[in-house]
């Protein structure tokens, strides 16, 4: 797999392109700020891009900025964000559009180096992909919501689907069936008013279901 990788930080992008070099993958380009970020990723077009989102000059969100500005030229561009705190409005901003292939997560999830390279390769296949931790704070802020007419494992499926797994390691992490999880997936989209239909990405829809916005 390709990568491009952005930190202002040359220690860690050294560590992250060790880390990912030594799975396999080659990391073809790096950037220390988002405006390189968008020349590096435009340039390559690789497989993924992973960038912090703090960046030079604010240090605020220019790694999200970049991360809009790619995808106004390249809409499909694989994208997964890193950052040192859970910023909710981040996440749904990222994955706002329903665009496939998107991640978010914390800093910390890199040092458990086999799911962090799980979650780069959902990510790169066109999964989506958020830190549990987002996920546990949207739930705990939510008002009545669609989602509370889930079921208590209806609700641990949409968070593990949120996380990027498919039904297959669903159902590894939750010890049942691959036919039980699908049953349950379906009874979710239905629960969250998502038909089947083809242009529209149930899995995304539903996961922005899980970080849209709060309100009574």
């Amino acid at each position: 797999m390709r990568l491009v990788i952005a930190d202002d930080s040359a220690l860690l992008r050294e560590g992250l392109r060790l880390l990912l070099e030594d799975a396999g993958h080659d990391v073809v380009d790096s950037a220390a700020d988002g405006t390189e970020l968008v020349a590096r990723a435009l340039e390559h077009r690789p497989d993924l891009v992973i960038a912090d989102i703090r960046m030079p000059p604010s240090h605020s969100d220019e790694g999200l900025r970049a991360a809009h500005e790619i995808r106004r030229t390249w809409p499909e561009a694989p994208i997964m964000l890193l950052s040192q705190y859970v910023v909710v409005a981040y996440a749904a901003e990222l994955i706002g559009a329903g665009t496939p292939a998107t991640g978010y997560l914390l800093k910390d999830r890199v040092s458990d180096i086999g799911r962090f390279l799980e979650s780069v390769e959902r990510v790169a296949g066109g999964g989506v992909v958020m830190d549990p931790d987002v996920i546990a704070q949207v739930l705990a802020s939510q008002r009545r919501s669609p989602l509370d007419e889930l079921t208590p494992r209806e609700r641990e499926v949409l968070e593990l689907m949120g996380e990027g797994l498919t039904n297959a390691g669903i159902a590894e992490r939750l010890v049942v069936t691959e036919g039980a999880v699908e049953k349950h997936t379906q009874r979710l989209f239905a629960k969250l008013g998502l038909s089947p239909d083809a242009s529209v990405h149930r899995r995304v829809m539903a996961v922005l279901t899980l970080l849209g916005p709060r309100g009574g």
